[in-house]
């Protein structure tokens, strides 16, 4: 079968086209034709050296698509259209190929309202965003803040923070066209940091209250600027970095707000909350209250272009590899 593989960590140019052997089901694992995969900011950290649990030669990709062939049982039988996420791509070889063998527990199967291309690109950003909301002691009422519209935490936190009744749904670009992008697909909270601060536009949207609940996949300044916009008692999540590893911060903005700031990361999530988190996100699918934007799609043989045009040109919306 064809995979796109990390013959090293050394950058874009490590990614090379090869045949591998088609995976054997085992006991538990379930062999699934992928049709899809998602293209993640994970991607580039391990090809970039600086995942160390994992190991060249590699197959990146952390989510994907695809029909199940073989050992799904009654509960996928063969046919089923199935995504999934789950260590793939980070500790074991991942869905940047045309066959991957999945553990049964990490399949969900796929809304018949939601294609291949569209489903590939939903599980790490919508499961992360459900499961970070829920730790966060998200209700219907609060006010929520996600930075970064056009990026895949940022967005799929507010779609889902608004179809459960969020008070306030809100999020953020520095880039004026991605503003009125947002706006055009219907959007109305979020905050064009090319002409406002984003602690202003909070408070703004907010009446001066702020926001109960930040969850910030962007890191850097933005989370700087994100903890000054924090509610009396709110807090933060960080669980990303694509805008910067290091963060000033203002210890008063924790302080005098009796505030909290706490770290999330996907894999280190009990099965359970992944269960709990589909339960909410597949009607919410079905329903049409949430709908996953893809920007771009990519052939599996470009790879690497998929990849650079993620992390150089910060679309709006997922890309995603068609295979």
């Amino acid at each position: 079968m064809r995979a796109m593989r990390a013959e090293t960590f050394s950058g874009y140019q490590g990614l090379k086209l090869i045949e591998l052997p088609k995976p054997a089901v085992t006991n538990g694992k379930v062999l699934v034709r992928m049709t899809a995969a998602g293209v993640t900011p994970l991607d580039h950290t391990i090809l970039s050296g600086k995942f160390h649990a994992s190991k060249a030669p590699f197959v990146l990709g952390n989510e994907g698509a695809g029909v199940v062939e073989e050992g799904g049982g009654t509960d996928f039988p063969v046919g089923s259209r199935v995504m999934f996420f789950g260590t793939y791509g980070a500790f074991e070889d991942g869905t940047d190929s045309e066959w991957v063998a999945v553990r049964k527990e990490d399949l969900c199967r796929i809304p018949d309202n939601v294609d291949d291309v569209s489903a590939a690109g939903i599980p790490v950003a919508y499961l992360t965003a459900q499961v970070a909301l829920t730790l966060a002691g998200f209700r219907a009422g609060k006010t929520v803040l996600a930075p970064a519209i056009g990026g895949s935490i940022g967005n799929a936190v507010t779609q889902l923070a608004r179809a459960l009744g969020a008070k306030h749904a809100m999020s953020s670009t520095t880039n004026h066209a991605k503003a009125e992008q947002a706006k055009a697909l219907g959007f109305t909270e979020v905050i064009d940091m090319s002409v406002e601060k984003l602690g202003d536009g909070v408070r703004c949207i907010t009446g001066g209250y702020g926001a109960d609940i930040v969850i910030d996949g962007i890191g850097g300044e933005v989370l700087s600027e994100a903890l000054g916009a924090l509610a009396p008692g709110g807090s933060l999540t960080t669980l990303g970095y694509s805008g910067g590893r290091k963060a000033t911060i203002d210890v008063t903005n924790l302080i005098w707000q009796q505030a909290s700031i706490q770290s999330f990361i996907l894999f280190a999530q009990p099965h359970a909350a992944w269960v709990d988190a589909w339960n909410v996100i597949v009607p919410l699918l079905q329903s049409g209250a949430i709908k996953p934007i893809v920007a771009k799609t990519f052939p599996l043989a470009e790879a690497a272009d998929a990849l650079r045009f993620l992390v150089e040109e910060r679309p709006f919306g997922r890309v995603v590899l068609t295979i």
